[in-house]
């Protein structure tokens, strides 16, 4: 089945019809990226009430792997049980609060608390509590341990990242990546592996996280921060694409990647049609993960929050078959990253000078094009619905 087309840019006469001077044509208040106050609004309607990315499922190689994450603060711990099934619990101990894993480790049957050394089964249940009753009395009568085990958080594996909502009251999960799982039904998730050490890139910028989703949305700023992008990929081969409450982005209709003089190529997901063949997307799923789809590569980036203005960036490739970790495929796994390291590298500069300009009194949300900030729109209406 042929891939519907994406949201074309408007033409001028309709962009001038839908007035840019309109209340709903500004972008959220300066103080959404400067206030410790509204910082913490955020958290509480954004990050803990919505489906937020974690982390990578394949972080978590073998049984017993666990990685802790911290989201805005909240400690939370990630782990594959002996079933290969992942988990997602409050990083506490039920005795005295004791936050459990401090980084990534594998344990071997239990979850063992430095502090009392109370034990927790990979599925969250307490196994032991020694001492509980005095020095060699590991049981009191009316204690019941499947009342107390590791206090699991909902969650969810989609194209290897893990999510979770910690409030437990978001829509399900398959609502929210629903109308992007029918727009990439050519794809199979389980398809697409992550590639060696090669595949992983981290940025840290002096940003609040919303403006790296914002830079992320739009191709408006093509020709004028990625020129080298901008001659193969113009801004005029790009659409919008919009899915309002749940994600937005943009699309170039002219995918060719050169990754080798002699023409070698990664290889490529099978059955795709036309617009796969030529086509890419690059979806910001609300509120934090930015996820790029191609026909040999997808890549997924998670921000990570550090206070109002520090953001750091996760990237994670993924690629087919022999290609995600093949040594025929080592080099042109090499170009690929040092190309999108390159294009991402060029906007920290710009993301890092409006967190910089989000301090000027003559600034408060500033405009959007109806034209080219659609994508951008999309995801202010998404956030100023929650925070109010």
């Amino acid at each position: 089945m042929p891939m519907e087309p994406a949201s074309r840019l408007p033409m001028p006469e309709a962009a001038n019809a839908a007035g840019l001077e309109g209340a709903s044509m500004r972008g959220l208040a300066s103080r959404w990226y400067i206030d410790p106050a509204a910082a913490r609004v955020e958290h509480e309607r954004l990050f803990a009430g919505e489906w937020v990315a974690i982390g990578a499922a394949s972080d978590l190689a073998n049984p017993g792997a666990l990685l802790p994450v911290d989201v805005n603060g909240v400690p939370l711990l990630a782990l594959r049980d002996e079933s290969g099934a992942v988990h997602v619990f409050h990083n506490v101990c039920s005795h005295r609060g004791l936050k459990l894993v401090e980084g990534p480790c594998n344990v071997r049957g239990v979850l063992r608390c430095p502090y009392h050394s109370w034990s927790y089964a990979l599925d969250g249940r307490l196994r032991a509590t020694p001492s509980i009753g005095g020095p060699g009395v590991h049981r009191v009568e009316g204690f019941d341990k499947d009342r107390h085990g590791l206090k699991p958080v909902r969650s969810a594996v989609w194209f290897d990242q893990i999510f979770v909502n910690i409030d437990g009251r978001a829509r399900p999960f398959e609502d929210l990546v629903g109308p992007l799982q029918a727009r990439w039904r050519a794809f199979d998730p389980g398809a697409f592996l992550h590639g060696t050490s090669d595949s992983y890139l981290r940025f840290e910028v002096e940003c609040n996280w919303k403006l790296a989703v914002e830079n992320y949305c739009e191709a408006y700023h093509l020709p004028y921060v990625h020129p080298g992008l901008n001659s193969y990929s113009r801004l005029e081969d790009h659409d919008n694409l919009v899915e309002p409450d749940r994600y937005a982005g943009q699309i170039t209709r002219v995918y060719n990647p050169i990754l080798a003089e002699d023409g070698s190529s990664l290889p490529s997901h099978p059955g795709l049609d036309d617009y796969w063949r030529h086509g890419a997307e690059y979806v910001a799923l609300f509120p934090n993960l930015l996820l790029g789809l191609h026909r040999d590569h997808f890549f997924a980036i998670r921000l990570e929050p550090q206070g109002g203005g520090r953001t750091v960036e996760h990237l994670h490739f993924y690629y087919l078959g022999e290609g995600a970790a093949g040594e025929r495929f080592a080099p042109l796994r090499a170009t690929n990253a040092r190309i999108w390291r390159q294009v991402f590298a060029e906007d920290v500069g710009v993301v890092e000078a409006m967190q910089r300009g989000r301090r000027s009194p003559a600034f408060d949300g500033g405009l959007f094009s109806p034209v080219m900030d659609t994508a951008n729109h999309c995801f202010h209406r998404w956030a100023a619905a929650r925070l109010g």
